[in-house]
């Protein structure tokens, strides 16, 4: 969701070196990789658990996701 706002608690973010896998970009200070995933793997540089509603419908999207596999 275009300017939906996560909670991040540290400054580390991944540089993953394709592309490709990225999935989300988050401009705070500079550009970085937010969330990536390559085929059924998904993982997020920002925490969902605390991210109040738009982390909610992350996470419920990601159950969904699990129960179709």
């Amino acid at each position: 969701m275009d300017g939906s706002s996560v909670y991040f608690v540290h400054s580390f973010y991944p540089q993953p070196t394709d592309e490709s896998i990225v999935a989300t970009r988050t401009t705070y200070g500079e550009t970085f990789a937010s969330s990536i995933w390559r085929d059924n793997v998904y993982a997020t540089q920002f925490h969902p658990e605390k991210s109040q509603s738009v982390g909610l419908q992350l996470l419920h999207n990601f159950v969904e996701l699990a129960g179709k596999g």
